[in-house]
Parts: structure tokens; sequence; C-alpha cells
């Protein structure tokens, strides 16, 4: 198949790798790595040859390298009422498909914050963040501290959030800035998914089943604290049956709330190019036309996958203009001469780039659970023995968010959650439909900091036991 053709050129590329080092470096190249501007700035040879060349150019060397790696989370610190709050990340549970990493805050046992400092913070995060359009400019760089830890004790802080990352193509690093604003909030935990070449056949395949059956394993291990539900993209209909069947079970142990964004919860309504496509071919056509075969070399050999390579070249086809601004920023940055603005933008690019191979079994129930037969919105949707009944989540608060130029789930699809959740109370219900905003716009840059971010933290406080009050 093409992926063992594209492996085997991958490896003649990498045999001559360090003539491709060679070569670009005098115009702006920068030695590849899953930390790739870190490693640049650590290696003073590397640095001195990239600044000799126009910058910019070092997608000359990009271009000979395998698809990267995704990049660590790397999230050492986030700020908090203008004080640096240490962050550690670790892995809390784990399948063969996917680890659960918890991003948590480390609080000095004088840390406190007063609801002056908390208004302080978030004035100043917003004239940040417009300063930050104007220029152009990118993320501030991340230190590392070493306090005492300590626990928050604010409601919100006291729970915690879940946010359940899409398997469709993008690693779950991707959100990384989405997870360090929340991290403003309380402690985060991140569902990252497995790359599907990566996973051993004896491991079994991997349906939209199995991803359901996930997402209800970690809630059930962080239900005693409490959590609130952020799902996006695809990642929304699976994250909600999850939740439903965790709230109707003998446990009773439903999220405090669940937060979909731009997911296609009912693709019937303003069907975009992606439904139409799906709607209009049988799953034998995308089998025949988008399954490979993973090759030797990785672990996963001869799982049947769709290929994260087809996934990137359908990403940038349908999203050129992000892709474009992606290169430009890191160009502009390049041009400055800010080894904190190349990090930041280079960051951003292999973040975007990189992607992931997804089993046959996910993709293909996907598309038919989801985008053909619309089970979650049609009542028919059964996860093993089990029916998925979202009116169970009467005591779960719910929030859709949808963009106004979404273009990859249409509009009403998200907020079609509120007509299948039919016993959610209306006081614990909300729907924002954000202006001049596009799909990616719903979790990154000024439309989430500004107008989504400070919606969803109102909504978790007065959804979040003893709440009402800023927490930190």
């Amino acid at each position: 198949m093409f992926y063992q053709w594209l492996e085997t050129q991958r490896a003649l590329m990498r045999s001559v790798d360090a003539w491709a080092a060679l070569v670009a470096a005098p115009w702006g190249g920068l030695p590849a790595s899953p930390d790739s501007a870190r490693a640049a700035m650590q290696d003073e040879d590397a640095a001195r040859l990239a600044r000799v060349g126009p910058p910019g150019c070092d997608w000359l060397y990009r271009l000979l390298q395998a698809t990267p790696e995704p990049p660590p989370f790397g999230i050492e610190t986030v700020r908090i009422a203008g004080q640096n709050v240490p962050v550690t990340e670790t892995v809390v549970d784990r399948t063969p498909f996917c680890a659960l990493r918890a991003f948590e805050r480390e609080f000095a046992p004088s840390f406190a914050v007063t609801p002056a400092a908390h208004a302080a913070h978030a004035a100043h995060k917003r004239t940040t963040h417009e300063q930050a359009a104007r220029a152009n400019a990118t993320r501030p760089a991340r230190g590392r501290h070493a306090e005492p830890a300590a626990r928050a004790a604010e409601p919100l802080a006291r729970a915690c959030i879940l946010l359940v990352t899409p398997l469709a193509g993008h690693h779950a690093v991707m959100l990384r800035e989405t997870v360090e604003t929340m991290l403003e909030d309380t402690d985060v935990f991140v569902t990252d998914w497995a790359n599907a070449r990566d996973v051993p056949l004896a491991q079994g395949k991997f349906g939209l089943d199995d991803y359901v059956l996930t997402v209800e394993r970690f809630l059930r291990l962080l239900a005693n604290r409490g959590v609130h539900v952020i799902a996006v993209c695809q990642a929304a209909p699976p994250a909600l049956a999850a939740s439903a069947l965790l709230a109707g079970s003998s446990e009773h142990r439903a999220p405090l709330s669940v937060t979909l964004m731009g997911g296609p919860m009912d693709s019937r309504l303003s069907p975009t190019m992606i439904d139409r496509l799906a709607a209009t071919h049988d799953i034998e056509w995308f089998r025949r036309r988008l399954i490979d075969t993973v090759p030797d070399g990785y672990a996963g050999v001869g799982r049947r996958i769709y290929p994260g390579y087809l996934q990137h070249a359908a990403i940038v086809a349908a999203h050129p203009h992000r892709q474009l601004a992606l290169e430009s920023r890191y160009w502009t940055s390049r041009m400055s001469g800010s080894a904190q603005a190349i990090a930041s933008t280079l960051r951003s690019l292999n973040e975007y780039c990189a992607v992931l191979d997804m089993d046959e079994d996910y993709f293909l129930d996907t598309l038919r659970i989801v985008f053909q037969e619309q089970r979650l919105a049609r009542g028919t949707w059964s996860v093993g023995a089990r029916r998925v009944t979202p009116a169970a989540l009467s005591a779960t608060a719910l929030c859709t968010v949808e963009g106004d130029r979404d273009d990859i789930t249409g509009a009403g699809q998200t907020h079609a959650a509120h007509e299948v959740c039919t016993d959610v109370p209306d006081e614990k219900r909300m729907r924002l439909t954000i202006d001049d905003c596009d799909h990616y716009d719903l979790f990154t840059g000024p439309r989430w900091h500004e107008a989504i971010h400070p919606a969803l933290r109102r909504f978790w406080m007065s959804n979040t036991p003893g709440g009402g009050q800023p927490s930190r």
C-alpha cells in the first residue's frame, strides 16, 4: 500500500539527514527534533548558522523529514493573579489507546487571591490579548518555579476539568493553549489518544464504543472530586454518550457539567462539506479509498488504519488559510530575531502539523454512527447492551458553543444537544454562538480567550457546589 512506499521514501530521507541539515542550515534551517526550537536555542552552532540565512527557509529541512512527533505539552507554570504557579504533569490512568494526563497546580501555602486581585488579573489578561492580536504576538514563554506545594480551596478549584480531545487527525497537544487557559481555573485532565501505528495488534481493535467506554472509565475515576467535562469537535458525541451512560448507571456519578464545542451532535442540520461527503458515500467506499495498513518499523505493524498523512492532506486542503497563517507567523518571528517568538511560533506550527493514524474501526464507526445514521440525535445509539439515554443527565448542566463561521460543524449541530438532553433544568443550560468565529477559533486565539473562556468559567462556577465566587 501507499503507506509502505511513503515509509521507504522517509527512510531514504533519513539516510541523508545529516546532509539535509548541512544544506538547510545556512538558509535558516533548524535541526528537527520533538522540540526543535528548544534544541536550536541550546545548540549555539546551529543557532548561529540559522541566523545567517533568510528567515523561514527551514521549510527545506522540514520538507525532507518524516511526519514529526508531537511536541510535549511542556506546561511548567501558569500565571494566576499576577503570580506564577507551578504545574505538574503526570499520567494517572492508561489504556492501550489512550493516556489520561493530569495537569495539576501546586500552590505555595502563602498563595491567596482576593476578588480585587482576580479582577485585576482578568483585566490584565484582556489587555494582553488585545495587544497580542494587534501586534500578531505570540504566547509568553513559561518559566520554572519551585515553591512548596499546596492545593487551592475555592469551589471550582476543588473540582476539575476533563478535556475530551477529538480523535480526528491532530494530537491532543494541539489543544495546549486551551489547557493552559483552563489551568487558571482548576486542575485539568486531558485524554491523549495514542497513534494507532504504535499500538500492537495483540491489543485488539478500537472502535467508537471503545472511545465511549474509555471516557466513561476516566469520568468514573474523577467523579468523587467533581468534574466538568468539555469536549471539542468530534469528541462531543462520545463524550455526551459516556456522561449519559454514567449518569444512568446505578452509581449515579454524573459529571457536574458537560460543555460541547463545535461538535456534530446532529449532522442533518446545516450540513457542511464533510457531512455531505459522509452522507453520499457508503462505508465500503471509504474503506477502499482511505484505509491502509501499518508497515514494518512500528509496533502496530499490520493494523488497518486511516493514516495520518491522508488526514493532514485533507486538513490542509480544507483550511489552507490556517496553515499559511501559522507559517507566516513563524517567518515573521524569524525576521524579528526574538528567540522567544521563534520558539512559540515554531511550536504552534509543529503542534498543528503533528497528526496520528486512527484505527479503521473507530474511523468507520464514526462515519456510520455520527454522520450517516445520527444515532445520538435519533435516540438509537447503544454501546454494547446499554442504550445511550441523554435524558439521564437530569442533574448535569449543559453548555453548547458554536462559531458562526464554522465550516466543519454546521450551524445548530452542536446546540442540538439540548434537544436530546430533555431533563436538564433550564437554569442549567447555556447556548453560546460566537460572532466572527471559525472552528479553530473555538479553542485558540482571541475568541477563546476573550469571549468563550470567561463565559465558561462563569458557567462552571455557577454549577459547582459552593460556587458563585471567583476562584483562582
